[in-house]
């Protein structure tokens, strides 16, 4: 059985996923391609340089390697009741890996369609990503939030995906803005990155706000003035504020995309702002990417996508404006629907 599944761009709405918030993400042209056949049979696989496993679903268990991602569907999969045995698989992939743009989701989402097709269980897209999500939490070790695989199994041509994070519902807005991804080059592993601490900050933060307000479902739930009222310790502060201004900007970017209206860009400026000083999360080349973009006549908007600390950067605007950028480190795209790749 052979299923693909998308790499994903988050045009805004970061850090909120995993705090019950709302995230809009597109679905990206790179996909990761999985071959998977029952361990007992074999399979003639045409790919260049294909990574290579073989899977016991008696012996399931974390290895910090790049097959822990199908172990941990594999092991999802049992967890959850759906009867799987001994497999092989073979994946070939063009989503760069560590850039931010969920190669790890891609391959997750690509595993658990073929692993459902093989093994004969109709399980719906949305539960599939879900059992991917799993897989990266209890089993690869990062406590992320749904975005990711929801974005990969729900992703369409010329649409955005808006998903809301508490309860899982999704709603696909137009969009074909003509969007540059830049990728700096720098690489980072979120299971050994920040990422688990501002997780547990703002748990802290969360924890904090419901002595004042013990109703309160989740951190992205929160507005200011609640966060003016706790007087929250730094950096608990910050990490609030990000998760709530961000809050705003992704329902004013839906509600301005429903009306068939360009993305605000200036949504997008703001974010990466907040992302920098209050999240803690850029750096000196994604902060670089976004000054140029603000200083290039025809870029409307520019911001880190993904969880940070390295990775992609994005523009949108004009697409001569976005093509002024392309100076052979470029990555664009127009619309989520086509990816033209310059030399890095």
């Amino acid at each position: 059985m052979v299923a693909s599944a998308p790499g994903r761009v988050n045009l805004i709405g970061e850090h909120t996923d995993y705090n019950g918030g709302d995230v809009l993400p597109i679905a990206i042209a790179q996909r990761t391609t999985v071959a998977i056949a029952p361990a007992n049979e074999s399979v003639a696989v045409s790919a260049q340089q294909p990574l290579l496993g073989r899977f016991s679903v008696a012996h399931l268990a974390p290895e910090r390697r790049w097959w822990d991602y199908v172990g941990g569907v594999a092991a999802a999969f049992q967890d959850s009741g759906y009867e799987i045995t001994d497999f092989q698989i073979a994946v070939v992939s063009d989503v760069p890996v560590g850039a931010g743009l969920s190669s790890s989701a891609a391959l997750e989402t690509a595993t658990a369609f073929a692993l459902a097709r093989l093994f004969g269980h109709d399980i719906p897209p949305q539960r599939l990503a879900l059992l991917g999500t799993r897989a990266e939490r209890e089993f690869v070790g990062v406590a992320s939030g749904i975005m990711d695989q929801q974005a990969s199994a729900l992703g369409a041509a010329h649409q955005a995906v808006h998903i809301r994070c508490d309860t899982g519902a999704y709603e696909h807005v137009p969009f074909d803005d003509a969007v540059l991804i830049f990728d700096t080059g720098v690489r980072r592993a979120l299971a050994d990155s920040a990422f688990n601490d501002r997780r547990a900050e703002c748990q802290a933060a969360l924890t904090h706000l419901r002595s004042l307000r013990p109703s309160l479902p989740s951190l992205a739930a929160a507005d200011l003035d609640l966060l003016r009222e706790a007087h929250l310790p730094p950096p608990l502060d910050r990490r609030a504020r990000h998760v709530v201004t961000e809050m705003a900007r992704v329902r004013a970017v839906v509600d301005a995309l429903r009306v068939g209206s360009t993305l605000p860009g200036e949504a997008l400026f703001a974010s990466h702002e907040s992302l920098r000083v209050d999240y803690e999360c850029s750096s000196p080349e994604l902060d670089a990417f976004v000054a140029r973009a603000r200083q290039t006549d025809g870029i409307t908007g520019a911001r880190l996508t993904g969880a940070g600390w390295g990775g992609c950067a994005i523009a949108v605007g004009n697409p001569r404006a976005l093509a002024t950028l392309d100076d052979g480190w470029i990555t664009h795209a127009a619309a989520g629907a086509r990816i033209e790749h310059s030399h890095v």
